[in-house]
């Protein structure tokens, strides 16, 4: 195979590929269907063509035969008046006319044979068309409904041209919603760490990050005192507890015995002056005062 054929059958053939995406089935068989009637309208005009000509033969013979009528009587005219020539002329005249009426006779029925062929093939041709458009609109209304079939089946499926663009629409989104999502935590991140300056403080990293120690030492601080003031330490809490409750104990002793001394103070002086009375009173109202603030 040559180069020439070789091209010609590669375009021939990407051709073809370009016309089975691009036909319709539909479109292609109405337009088969209005060829086949504009044949059947061909063969219509035709037929009366034909027929036109048959008429005017007919009217040709239909003439002849008034002008074979017409030269019988001139010939029988002038036999009456013993014009032989004139008679013999009448009758050479009929002849000739006779001659051409049989040749329109042959010319009529030779042309009433192909009117006569051409009406039954018109009648097949008609048949014909009226069969295909049933069985066209019988294949449309299934390609149609194939066609429909397949749509939803490529929309649900998502294997469709249009449903592929959309899935591509989606990943393309998801992509740069991740990408942005990263980018994002990635800022943050940076910023938390302190490797972006602000614009509007002349404060840099090592600033900040000593602001921060700072303020995480005051916290620690302040945490200490009040657990201080709250009575709860660290590690040691269990002692201070203990303590806390030998210290009670001392109190309450120490309570007893100045109940105690007070009621010797009063059997002693059961009569004098109360001014003994009234210091130990004193003294145990600040000793309750002093267990009420360690509480």
């Amino acid at each position: 195979m040559g180069i020439l054929s070789r091209a010609s059958y590669v375009i021939k053939s990407k051709i073809n590929s370009i016309l089975n995406r691009a036909e319709d089935p539909t479109e292609t068989l109405d337009y088969s269907y209005e060829q086949m009637r504009d044949q059947l309208q061909q063969v219509k005009r035709g037929i009366a063509d034909l027929t036109t000509q048959k008429k005017r033969l007919e009217m040709q013979k239909r003439r002849l035969e008034e002008d074979v009528e017409k030269h019988n009587r001139q010939a029988r005219e002038a036999v009456r008046q013993d014009r032989e020539d004139l008679a013999r002329r009448a009758l050479e005249k009929k002849k000739t006319k006779m001659t051409q009426m049989e040749q329109l006779e042959g010319q009529i029925e030779q042309l009433q044979n192909t009117q006569d062929q051409l009406l039954e093939k018109k009648e097949k041709l008609q048949n014909r068309i009226e069969e295909f458009r049933t069985k066209k609109e019988t294949m449309k209304a299934r390609y149609e409904a194939a066609e429909a079939s397949n749509r939803v089946s490529e929309a649900m499926t998502g294997v469709g041209d249009e449903m592929e663009d959309v899935g591509m629409a989606i990943e393309r989104a998801e992509e740069r919603t991740e990408d942005m999502e990263a980018r994002a935590a990635a800022m943050d991140e940076l910023y938390d760490e302190g490797a972006f300056d602000d614009a509007l403080s002349d404060k840099d990293s090592i600033d900040r990050e000593l602001e921060q120690l700072g303020s995480s030492s005051e916290v620690d601080a302040e945490l200490d005192t009040l657990k201080a003031e709250m009575g709860k330490g660290g590690s040691g809490g269990g002692g201070e507890d203990v303590e806390a409750d030998v210290s009670d104990e001392d109190v309450s002793a120490e309570l007893d015995e100045l109940e105690q001394e007070m009621e010797a103070a009063e059997a002693a002086n059961a009569g004098g002056s109360g001014g003994g009375s009234t210091d130990v009173e004193a003294e145990l109202d600040e000793v309750e005062e002093e267990q009420e603030s360690e509480k």
